[in-house]
């Protein structure tokens, strides 16, 4: 018996769903997309599981692009496109 959390997550499970669906996101569409069809979760949670499902190969980083504009915290934002990896 091993003792630890367990590698399955029904939040990646569903990331995935949304992500065969749309093709490839940013992670804020995809935590969008997430609230609007299951309950409520963090945008923390919903990026936690993207960085792990890439470590783990369920999720890939297909692009990264960089948009200018006038946010709260500066003049650009560094926008993370995700699709599905090879698992």
């Amino acid at each position: 018996m091993v003792a630890g959390r367990p590698i399955g997550s029904i939040v990646r499970e569903r990331i995935a769903a949304i992500l065969s669906e749309l093709g490839k996101a940013y992670g804020y569409k995809v935590h969008k997309e997430y609230i609007k069809r299951f309950h409520g979760t963090t945008r923390e949670n919903v990026y936690y599981h993207l960085k792990k499902g890439v470590m783990l190969g369920i999720f890939k980083e297909v692009e990264i692009k960089t948009e200018k504009g006038h946010y709260s915290w500066g003049e650009s934002v560094e926008k993370k496109y995700y699709a599905l990896g090879r698992k």
